[in-house]
């Protein structure tokens, strides 16, 4: 019987492996990286029954780990975050044709300058080196994550959810192959098979052989990479995101807004936390408003007092009512379909409530007044502001990014979405045809006769 190397000796030996890797990685030609991409994408369009086959073995099991009758409803609920479908399929083939096509980041001179002494000076663009990505979520995050560290000339080391460990897998073998076809070295990234929980920490504190780590899941996953990591961390998807609707907003375009940065998709990060309104449009406003979060789209909704006073006769009239907010609600990222409702005296309170319950992932503000849209955008510290759009615009795709592998609130980096060029960094490089920093330890006069002595 084989005995299992320890977590702490099986990580070691892999990111040991990675950084001889990285050195030739960071190497490759982009039109290397575009083609294997592109391979990748017609590989697993071509595969997609058996992939399907896989995740149904994946399904299956996370159904059989619910064996209690009151645990019904939470186990359709798993069931459905893990199943893939032949859409799913299509979209990962998209997003990795899309991500093949982006021009390649790595080598790209972001600023040259001369300087009075004939110093030729560049920044150029170089790959950050072995990155760890920890996901609880899909696999269109794993190919997507992967696909864009290949593309920026990083290492990707993936630990994802163990609920979709045969789907990971079969779409790790098919990328594998068809990536190495087509001159992709061995190694490029590491798809770990270890579930431990121990081998997500160990990754965390791996400073010795990891250069970044990004996290892709919940509040839960990203209090203990904040807590523990030992490495920088590009992006975690945390804080929260908030919608001021102004004075005088259209109201059709405003409540479109909320909606959709709601309801689009309640779990995504930059899914709308709380909703700031300007109390003089309040009245008009929000009972139509909350009547279609509440009853349409079964939001759940935690209002302050002056809203709850507006409200008070919903319950009465046979509308669900709704519920006084607390303190915390203020500064909770919900991720699921709860919806924080406050009235605002001016844009100057919606401002400082947007100061003091941060950091601030996503900020939008509804309005038809120049001035308070240019305020906004200028006062507001968020990895975005979108002005009359939704929050949910707040990504790399639709920011013409292509992609990107999480969202950041991040002040040492980048802030916004963590796509092609947030995965590089920038290094100087100088030509010089002999320029010494003066003073020179030896007299000028002597120069000539010192170089005419030397061999």
């Amino acid at each position: 019987m084989a005995i299992e190397v320890p977590v702490k000796l099986y990580l070691d030996k892999l990111l040991k492996e990675c950084r001889n890797v990285a050195v030739g990685l960071a190497l490759l030609p982009g039109s290397v990286k575009a083609r294997a991409l592109h391979a990748v994408a017609d590989r697993i369009a071509a595969d997609e029954d058996d992939i399907l086959t896989e995740n149904a073995k994946d399904v299956e099991a996370v159904g059989k780990s619910f064996e209690k009758a009151d645990t019904k409803d939470r186990m359709k609920a798993a069931v459905a975050r893990v199943r893939m479908t032949a859409d799913h399929i299509k979209e990962i083939v998209e997003r990795l044709h899309v991500i093949a096509d982006l021009p390649d980041p790595v080598g790209a001179v972001t600023s040259r300058r001369e300087r009075p002494d004939g110093l030729q000076v560049s920044r150029v663009r170089v790959p950050i080196g072995v990155i760890g990505v920890i996901s609880e979520q899909s696999p269109l995050v794993t190919v997507e994550s992967i696909a864009l560290c290949l593309k920026s000339g990083n290492l990707c080391l993936f630990r994802g959810a163990s609920e979709w460990k045969l789907t990971h897998q079969a779409i790790d073998a098919r990328f594998r192959e068809a990536a190495t076809e087509n001159g992709i070295p061995t190694g490029a990234w590491v798809l770990i098979d270890r579930q431990e929980k121990e081998v997500a920490l160990d990754l965390m504190r791996s400073g010795k052989y990891l250069d970044a780590i990004i996290v892709r899941g919940g509040t839960g996953l990203r209090k203990t990479v904040a807590e523990q990591a030992r490495v920088p961390v590009l992006c975690d998807d945390g804080g929260l995101t908030l919608l001021y609707v102004d004075e005088d907003p259209d109201m059709s375009v405003a409540q479109n807004l909320v909606i959709n940065s709601k309801v689009q998709q309640v779990g995504a990060s930059n899914a709308l936390d709380t909703l700031l309104v300007q109390q003089v449009v309040g009245r008009q406003f929000l009972p139509p408003l909350i009547n279609r979060l509440l009853d349409q789209f079964k939001v759940e909704v935690h209002a302050c007092p002056k809203t709850v006073a507006l409200m008070g006769q919903m319950a009465m009239t046979g509308h669900t009512a709704i519920i006084p907010a607390t303190d915390a609600d203020w500064q909770t990222q919900f991720s699921g379909p709860i919806l924080a409702v406050k009235m605002v005296e001016n844009l100057d309170e919606a401002l400082v409530h947007i100061r003091t319950h941060g950091p601030c992932l996503t900020a939008g503000i509804a309005t038809t007044r120049y001035e308070s849209a240019m305020r906004f955008s200028r006062e507001v510290d968020a990895g975005a502001v979108l002005v009359n759009a939704s929050t949910r615009l707040h990504a790399g795709e639709s920011f013409g990014m292509g992609g990107d592998v999480g969202l950041s609130v991040g002040k040492l980096h980048a802030k916004g979405p963590i796509g092609l060029e947030q995965l590089t960094c920038e290094k100087y490089v100088a030509f010089g045809s002999g320029q010494l920093r003066l003073p020179h330890p030896v007299p000028e006069t002597y120069f000539d006769a010192i170089m005419l002595k030397r061999p």
